[in-house]
């Protein structure tokens, strides 16, 4: 009993870090990326949406490192699903969330065709033999490989000079507030890294222990307790901008955060470790080429993402983790 009170302090003491990293990171970062006159947008695609998912890059490859790999990879999917329905859905219940056409014609594509393909690249010889959904939930059906995580990671950096491109070209004008000096800044952004691998450490071990004694699958744990508690940085994030009408930031945020969780993170933790796919992963990634498109109908029809539309995609999220309880359980 003493030994899961232990975990569960270390569980808990491991989200307080990273979620205060991810915040002393992106105000140090965002004050730097304001120096240089960076839109707001473009800040929260890739300056804010890079340190809220710090937590994700720390726990996956940290469970890469350990070889809990169904937590990696469960982590990076339910940090998606969270990002784009619970962030975006409770988002919109404060101020209907309009999406900018770059964030259409370029970010949402993108983390669909990403999606698309670790789904295909990952579970393709259970596709092409027809044994994809044939047995448990537990079972293996595929693999992220390390060719998989390099191509993924060649991806990003491509998206990122885009990104960056996009920057130069769109320069603001005038500063939206005093950016911090240089130095502080960067004393935010090491303590705040410093904190989130501390946490992740600290979350993965916590996470691994409960799920055991729980009679949890780690993938259950890390698509619902480490995936949700990772994306409370966006969730926060997000929230505050939204409450404040930049909702710009907003959806950059947990847009580009998923597209970071996909590419980077998925492709760091990968490159360190090739790990196995189950069936219940791969039912996640349908989930999450799903949701994608949902999100994408959502944002590109009418005013954008309403009230209405953030109800339903609130009452989503609660239906995918029922689902989650229920096969983990069969």
């Amino acid at each position: 009993m003493l030994e899961l009170i232990v975990h569960i302090a270390m569980l808990v003491v491991g989200f307080v870090g990273l979620i205060k990293g991810a915040d002393l990171f992106v105000d140090g970062s965002s004050s730097i990326a304001r120096q240089f006159k960076v839109p707001g947008v473009i800040i929260g695609l890739t300056i804010v949406a890079m340190g809220t998912s710090a937590p994700e890059l720390a726990v996956s490859t940290s469970a890469a490192v350990s070889g809990s790999n169904e937590i990696a990879l469960s982590n990076v999917l339910g940090s998606n699903i969270f990002n784009l329905l619970v962030v975006l859905g409770f988002c919109a219940l404060f101020n209907t969330i309009p999406v900018e056409k770059n964030i259409l014609k370029r970010d949402f594509p993108l983390l669909i065709v990403m999606s698309i393909a670790v789904f295909l690249l990952t579970c393709f010889g259970s596709i092409t033999k027809g044994t994809l959904f044939s047995g448990a939930f537990s079972g293996e059906v595929g693999e992220v490989s390390r060719y998989i995580g390099i191509i993924f990671m060649v991806v990003f950096v491509i998206y990122i000079v885009v990104l960056i491109q996009d920057a130069r070209k769109n320069k603001i004008e005038e500063e939206t507030e005093d950016p911090m000096p240089l130095l502080k800044s960067i004393g935010f952004i090491l303590i705040g890294l410093l904190l989130i691998v501390a946490g992740g450490e600290g979350v993965v071990l916590g996470a691994k222990y409960i799920a055991a004694a729980a009679g949890m699958s780690e993938t259950l744990i890390g698509l619902t307790i480490v995936a949700v508690g990772t994306s409370l940085p966006e969730l926060v994030t997000s929230t505050v901008a939204a409450k404040k009408g930049e909702v710009g930031m907003a959806v950059g945020n947990a847009v580009g955060s998923s597209i970071f969780n996909l590419l980077l993170i998925l492709g760091i933790s990968s490159a360190i470790h090739p790990f196995g796919v189950n069936m219940a992963s791969a039912a996640d990634m349908l989930v999450q080429i799903f949701v994608v498109v949902v999100t994408l109908i959502f944002s590109a029809t009418g005013k954008g993402i309403t009230k209405l539309k953030g109800a339903v995609m609130l009452l989503m999220y609660v239906a995918d983790i029922a689902f989650a309880i229920w096969r983990n359980y069969l």
